[in-house]
């Protein structure tokens, strides 16, 4: 599967002045990182602040989300193409947090997904079940439904070179991880899927894990053979928590 991807989603965290410590932390500490790409993806005031620290550097830069629209009366959006001028290579996609709190469907979610490719953004789709979910044994029903909304409308040819993130809800933000197995069993069931219809999209698209990653659970997580990478939320404001996932990784 090639290099890991590591992905720092600082979520609505940051200012200017901290902000500058952080990326110069991971300037200097990731600078000489082999065998992992890794990504920041900021909340959108910020965009030009990564862009012009972490231009020439070895470190992506990316958003939270973007608008389902290409241009228009849209007030409060953002577009793929805004995001865009700002140097960004990649967009989270349908994260829970927003999805649930504001109600995004997964045809929207979708939308998002192709509108990102078409401006030349890498889109990191988010994907998860609930805890009552997965008690219940429906979890790779309900990852499944989530995929077929994208692959019903465009095919599945449109994860080829994409990202999909695995973030099971009840993990998000608890400190409750999903083991290793756990994650694994998804990962390898998301790629098959892909795999039936388009094999090269379910071997170039990478698929990542997110949920209470940390440096302990790394390593288990990133030597599963269908986990290529991460998520990182709370441990990507912490440059030497968030270096040493990214050394797991590599």
């Amino acid at each position: 599967m090639g290099k890991k991807l590591v992905v720092a989603n600082w979520k609505m965290h940051g200012n200017l002045a901290e902000n500058k410590l952080l990326f110069q932390a991971y300037i200097d500490q990731l600078s000489s990182l082999k065998n992992t790409d890794v990504v920041v993806c900021v909340p959108y005031p910020y965009l030009a602040q990564a862009q012009s620290m972490l231009q020439n550097t070895n470190i992506a830069w990316g958003a939270q989300n973007l608008s389902k629209d290409a241009v228009g009366a849209h007030t409060g959006e953002v577009s793929a193409a805004m995001i865009k001028d700002f140097g960004a290579s990649y967009v989270i996609i349908g994260h829970s947090e927003r999805a649930t709190a504001y109600c995004e469907s997964d045809e929207n979610i979708a939308t998002k997904f192709v509108q990102a490719q078409a401006h030349g953004l890498i889109p990191i789709l988010c994907v998860g079940e609930t805890l009552i979910e997965r008690e219940a044994g429906v979890m790779q029903m309900v990852v499944g439904k989530q995929l077929d909304t994208i692959i019903n409308t465009y095919g599945a040819a449109v994860f080829a070179n994409s990202v999909v993130s695995y973030e099971p809800i009840w993990a998000i933000g608890t400190g409750l991880a999903a083991s290793s197995d756990q994650a694994q069993s998804m990962h390898e069931f998301i790629r098959g899927k892909v795999a039936v219809l388009d094999k090269t999209a379910a071997t170039s698209m990478k698929i990542l894990y997110g949920g209470s990653v940390n440096p302990q659970n790394a390593v288990q997580l990133f030597a599963m053979q269908d986990i290529d990478g991460g998520l990182i939320g709370k441990c990507s404001l912490n440059a030497q928590e968030f270096e040493r996932i990214c050394c797991a990784a590599a």
